[in-house]
C-alpha cells in the first residue's frame, strides 16, 4: 500500500479530501501519507490538487525556429508576467519605467501544460471534473489531447467532464488567447465606441488596463486552483445555511444543498453544529432528476454576528456530511453568522436615507475603498491579507467597499472579514465605462453574477451588492454621449438597463434575497444637485475640480462612499521603485508611479492653501501625508458630526496594488501612512468634534457606540508653551446615537488670545480632542525640541518622548522594516508620550523623526 501511494501528499482541506501531487522525501511523509490514506475512508470524494510549481509556459505565438516551442518553468497560481519576471526574461515593472517595457506580454498567445499522475484508487471513480476556479481570460483547454472547454471570463469558475479522458497519466494544455485583438474584433462590430472601450468586452479585472492610481498590466494566465474532483454515487456540490428569523429565543435556519447524485438510493444528511454539539439527521432518497433539498435547522439563543465596534463577530462553524451505510461520502464546512442587515433607503423632507441597520438597528459606517492588494493578484498571500484587514480593524473601520473594477476576492478575504467584525458593500466589477448588452455578453455576467453570489452569500460580512462603480454618473454627465446618434444612445442605455437594472437585481434576489442590491455607486453625480439629499454620493469636487477642504464641511451627504485625495508613499516606497537611496522627486520613474495627469500639481497647489511648501524632498513627502490626512480627516469628522443625517463615510482609498504616488492610507509595501494614523482617531466610536461658525467655539459629542455615556466636559486655553489662558465652566454632557445637536459652545469675542499661537483642549471624561484656530501654516509653533529614549523590548524597541512645546504632527521613522504604534500625532507641551515600534530588527541604529516645527523653522528662515 505504501508504495501505491509514495507518489503523492494527502491533506485535508476544509471541505475536501485534497491530494497534492508531490514526490515523499523522507520516511515522516510517507507516514504522513499512510495515516491521511486510512482517513480517506471517510470521504470517497476527492479533489486533487493540479496547481503547483511544476507547469510549464510558453510563447504560443512566436514559437523558435522550426516551429519548435521552448517550454520554461511556470508556477500555478500566477500569470505569464510573474514566470517571465521569475526567469528574468523581463524587468520588474513595480521599479523605474519598466512597466513601459512590457507591454508585448499581453499582446501575444501564450501556452500552459502540465503532466500529472492520477492514482488507480481514483480513477475507479465514475466521475471526474477539472476545475478551474480562476483563467485569465480567454482560453482553450486540452486534456490528453482533447479539447475539453474554452472560457472567456476571469471571473468565473469553471468545470469540465473528463471522465472519459482521465488516465493514470495526463497531459493539461490551456492556451491563451491576447485580449487584445478580440477586443479590437468587438469594438469594430458596432458602429459606435462604446466609452471607455475595448476594455469593456472583456470580462478580467478592469483596472489592469490602467487606472489614475495603477500600472498598465493586462494579466494572462491561471490565476486561481486548478483541481481534479472525482466521485462515485453522489457529490455535494453546494451548500447555504440561510438565516430565516431571529428571535432571543431562537434562530431558525434551512440548510440549502446541492446536491448531484448518480445513482438513486436513501442516504442520510448530516448537518453537525460544531459550536454547539448539535446534530440535525435527515434520511432522504436521493434521485438524478433532483438537485436541490432543504434541512430546517434551528438554534437555541443565539449569539448574534456584530461589527467589531458594536460587539462580537459570533459565527457558528457547521460541517454537513453526506452518508450511506455508516460511511461519509461528501462533506463541506462553513462558518455562519447570525444577524439581519437592511439597506434603509426612505424618503423625507429632504430627500431620501441611506443607511444600514444591522441586526435592527442603524449602524455608522466607517471605513475606505478596498482594490486588489497586487496587480498581480496570485502573490497576494496570506499573511498580507490578514495584516491589511488587521489594519482596517486597527484603524476602527467597520465597512469595506470591494470596487468594482477590481476582483471578486478569493474565500480567505471573506472569511477573515467575518471572523474580525467587517461588513462588505460588494461591488459587481464594472467600473466607470459602458459596457455591451448583446446576448452572448449577458450569458457571460449571469453566469459570473451567479458563481460569486452563491461563492459569497454565506458570509456574515456581505452587506449590499452594488451594480457599478460610477457607470450611470459617467453617462449622464462625463460627455459620453457627445458624438452619439439618439439611436446609439438608446442602445447603449437599454444595455445599461440589462445589465444593472434587470439582470444583476434578479440573480441577487433569487440567490441571496436578504441582501439589497443598489444599482450604481454613486446614485447621483455630483453635478446633479440631489447628490447631497439622497443616496449614496462621491465627492470629487475636492481634488478633481480644486475645492477647499472645507467644502467637505459645507456639503454634506446622505452616505459618502468615496472621496480622497493624493499623498507620495512612504519613503522605502519611493526608494523602491526609483532603485535609488536617497529621496529625488525629479527622478524619471516618477513618469510612471504618478498616474494623475494633474497629480503633482494638486498636490502642490493644495499644499500651498494649509501647509508651508518644503523645497528638501523628504521633508516635501513628508508635508504631503499631512495634507492627505488633514482633508480627509476635515471630511470624517464633518460626516459624522452630521449623524444620523450622514450614516457613513469610505475615502478613497485604503491600500495600493503597486507602489505609487496616490490617494491610499496604505501604500504598496503595506506601511501606514498619516492618514492611517489620523483616520483611526477619527473613526474611534466616542468622537469629539470642534469647530468654529461666528466665533463661536461649538462642540459636538459623536458616539457609535451602544451605551450612553454622560461626563463632565469643559475646554482649556494653551499657548505653545502648555500655560493655561483660559478654562471654561464644566458642563455635565451626554453622548448621542440618534441626535445631531450641539452640547457646548464658548464664545471666543469673550476671550482674548493669539489664534495663530493657541491650541484648545477639549476633555470630556477621559476623552479628548485639539482644535486649532488657523491651519497648520500660520500657526507660529516653537523650534523642534523633542527629547527621546529608546529601550530594547522582546518584538521591538520603546521610544520615550518628551518635550517643553507643543511639536505638531510627529513623525517617527526608521531605516529598519517596523511598524510604529502611533506616528503623526501631537506631542503637547511638557508631557510625555511612549510609542512601541514592532520590528524584526535586533539592532536598531536610529530613530528618526520630523516634525511640522521643523519644516516650518526651515521655511521661513
Amino acid at each position: 500500500m505504501v508504495q501505491k501511494i509514495k507518489s503523492y501528499f494527502l491533506n485535508l482541506s476544509k471541505t475536501h479530501q485534497i491530494i497534492y501531487l508531490r514526490p515523499m522525501k523522507n520516511l515522516l511523509s510517507v507516514l504522513l501519507v499512510i495515516s491521511c490514506f486510512f482517513s480517506c475512508k471517510e470521504s470517497p470524494n476527492s479533489m486533487v490538487s493540479v496547481s503547483g510549481s511544476d507547469w510549464q509556459f510558453v510563447d504560443y505565438s512566436h514559437p523558435a525556429p522550426d516551429n519548435i516551442l521552448l517550454w520554461n518553468n511556470a508556477t500555478v497560481p500566477g500569470s505569464i508576467q510573474k514566470d517571465l519576471l521569475n526567469l528574468g526574461q523581463i524587468p520588474d515593472p513595480f521599479k523605474l519605467n519598466n512597466e513601459d517595457s512590457i507591454q508585448w506580454v499581453s499582446e501575444r498567445d501564450w501556452a500552459y501544460k502540465k503532466e500529472f499522475d492520477v492514482s488507480s484508487e481514483i480513477l475507479t471513480k465514475q466521475n471526474h471534473y477539472l476545475k478551474f476556479e480562476g483563467l485569465d481570460t480567454y482560453a482553450s483547454i486540452k486534456l490528453n489531447d482533447s479539447l475539453i472547454g474554452s472560457t472567456e471570463n476571469a471571473f468565473r469558475i469553471f468545470e469540465f467532464d473528463v471522465s472519459k479522458i482521465i488516465k493514470e497519466h495526463n497531459t493539461l494544455e490551456i492556451v491563451f488567447t491576447s485580449p487584445e485583438g478580440i477586443e479590437r474584433a468587438k469594438e469594430a462590430d458596432l458602429n459606435y465606441t462604446l466609452p471607455e472601450s475595448p476594455r469593456v468586452f472583456t470580462r478580467k479585472p478592469q483596472f489592469q488596463y490602467g487606472w489614475d492610481w495603477g500600472p498598465t498590466i493586462k494579466t494572462i494566465g491561471v490565476w486561481r486552483d486548478v483541481s481534479l474532483v472525482s466521485y462515485d454515487k453522489v457529490r455535494l456540490q453546494e451548500s447555504f445555511i440561510e438565516t430565516v428569523s431571529i428571535s432571543e429565543e431562537k434562530a431558525s435556519l434551512n440548510a440549502h444543498l446541492t446536491v448531484d447524485c448518480i445513482k438513486k438510493g436513501m442516504y442520510d444528511i448530516w448537518v453537525e453544529n460544531l459550536t454547539t454539539g448539535e446534530t440535525h439527521k435527515k434520511r432522504v432518497e436521493l434521485d438524478p432528476s433532483t438537485t436541490t433539498y432543504i434541512l430546517p435547522l434551528e438554534i437555541k439563543e443565539p449569539k448574534l454576528w456584530w461589527t467589531h465596534n458594536l460587539g462580537k463577530p459570533n459565527l457558528y462553524e457547521y460541517r454537513i456530511q453526506l452518508r450511506q451505510d455508516q460511511q461519509v461520502l461528501d462533506f463541506k464546512k462553513s462558518k455562519v453568522g447570525i444577524r439581519t442587515i437592511e439597506l434603509v433607503t426612505e424618503k423625507d423632507s429632504i430627500g431620501e436615507s441611506f443607511y444600514f441597520k444591522l441586526n435592527g438597528k442603524p449602524v455608522y459606517m466607517k471605513g475606505a475603498n478596498y482594490i486588489p492588494q497586487n496587480i498581480f493578484l496570485a502573490d497576494v498571500t496570506p499573511k498580507q491579507r490578514i495584516k491589511l484587514l488587521d489594519d482596517a480593524v486597527a484603524a476602527n473601520m467597520n465597512m469595506l467597499r470591494v470596487w468594482g473594477g477590481g476582483v471578486y476576492e478569493d474565500d480567505l478575504f471573506y472569511d477573515l472579514c467575518d471572523e474580525k467584525g467587517i461588513l462588505i458593500w460588494q461591488d459587481f466589477m464594472f467600473a466607470c465605462a459602458m459596457y455591451p448588452g448583446d446576448e452572448d455578453f449577458l450569458a457571460n455576467v449571469k453566469a459570473e453574477a451567479i458563481d460569486n453570489v452563491k461563492r459569497l452569500r454565506q458570509h456574515p460580512s456581505i452587506a449590499l451588492y452594488c451594480g457599478n462603480n460610477e457607470n450611470s454618473e459617467g453617462w449622464h454627465r462625463w460627455g459620453w454621449q457627445a458624438d452619439k446618434t439618439e439611436a446609439q444612445k438608446e442602445e447603449i442605455w437599454t444595455s445599461y438597463q440589462a445589465v444593472f437594472n434587470e439582470l444583476l437585481p434578479k440573480v441577487v434576489d433569487s440567490l441571496s434575497p436578504s441582501i439589497s442590491y443598489w444599482e450604481s455607486s454613486p446614485k447621483y453625480g455630483r453635478g446633479d444637485k440631489r447628490y447631497q439629499f439622497e443616496g449614496d454620493a462621491h465627492d470629487w469636487w475636492v481634488w478633481h475640480d480644486g475645492y477647499p477642504f472645507e467644502h467637505f464641511e459645507e456639503e454634506v451627504p446622505r452616505f459618502m462612499s468615496e472621496f480622497g485625495f493624493q499623498s507620495f508613499p512612504s519613503y522605502e516606497a519611493i526608494k523602491y521603485f526609483t532603485a535609488q537611496d536617497s529621496i529625488d522627486l525629479d527622478h524619471p520613474s516618477f513618469a510612471t508611479h504618478q498616474k494623475h495627469a494633474r497629480g503633482f500639481q494638486l498636490i502642490k497647489e493644495y499644499m500651498a492653501r494649509d501647509f508651508p511648501v518644503p523645497t528638501n524632498d523628504e521633508d516635501y513627502v513628508y508635508v504631503s501625508q499631512l495634507l492627505q490626512a488633514y482633508g480627509i480627516r476635515k471630511g470624517i469628522r464633518a460626516h459624522r458630526a452630521a449623524k444620523p443625517y450622514n450614516m457613513g463615510t469610505l475615502y478613497w482609498q485604503l491600500n495600493d496594488c503597486w507602489p505609487v504616488v496616490s490617494w491610499s492610507s496604505i501604500d504598496g509595501l503595506g506601511n501606514w501612512k498619516a492618514l492611517h494614523y489620523k483616520a483611526r482617531r477619527a473613526f474611534k466610536n466616542r468622537l469629539i468634534v470642534p469647530f468654529e461658525e461666528n466665533n463661536i467655539l461649538k462642540i459636538k459629542v459623536v458616539d457609535d457606540s451602544p451605551k450612553l455615556l454622560t461626563d463632565d466636559l469643559f475646554v482649556v486655553f494653551h499657548d505653545m508653551n502648555g500655560t493655561i489662558l483660559h478654562q471654561t465652566e464644566t458642563k455635565s454632557v451626554s453622548t448621542f446615537n440618534e441626535k445631531n445637536e450641539v452640547v457646548y459652545e464658548v464664545d471666543l469675542s469673550n476671550i482674548y488670545f493669539d489664534r495663530t499661537s493657541t491650541f484648545a483642549k477639549v476633555y470630556f471624561g477621559d476623552t479628548h480632542a485639539l482644535h486649532y484656530f488657523v491651519s497648520p501654516k500660520d500657526l507660529k509653533l516653537s523650534a523642534q525640541n523633542i527629547t527621546t529614549e529608546i529601550q530594547k523590548v522582546d518584538d521591538g524597541y520603546e521610544i520615550k518622548l518628551s518635550a517643553t512645546t507643543l511639536q505638531k504632527d510627529v513623525f517617527l521613522f526608521s531605516e529598519e522594516k517596523g511598524h510604529f504604534s502611533d506616528n503623526f500625532f501631537d506631542l503637547l507641551p511638557n508631557s510625555e508620550k511612549t510609542i512601541h515600534f514592532e520590528t524584526d530588527a535586533n539592532d536598531l541604529k536610529e530613530i528618526h523623526l520630523k516634525t511640522l516645527n521643523g519644516i516650518q523653522e526651515n521655511f521661513y528662515q
